[in-house]
């Protein structure tokens, strides 16, 4: 199926509420949604660092701030 959406005429509200719409339809059938085959290539690495004690973690709300530091002109 074939379907256009008027996305240079929709608002930004508009868009979020497609995807929030689509994302719900997704979440129906969760057995139907297959990860990447890299995702789990990824996983492992994160898990073997994990292990090994080299992984690095950080506080939220710290790693929000800077996050908004560097998205800030």
């Amino acid at each position: 199926m074939t379907m256009t959406l008027p996305i240079e005429e929709m608002t930004v509200g508009d868009k979020i509420q497609v995807m929030e719409v689509i994302w719900l339809s997704l979440r129906q059938n969760p057995s139907e949604m297959e990860s990447p085959a890299w995702h789990k290539d990824v996983l492992a690495a994160r898990e073997k660092r994990m292990a090994d004690g080299t992984s690095r973690y950080e506080d939220w709300n710290e790693a929000k701030r800077d996050i908004r530091a560097t998205l800030q002109p």
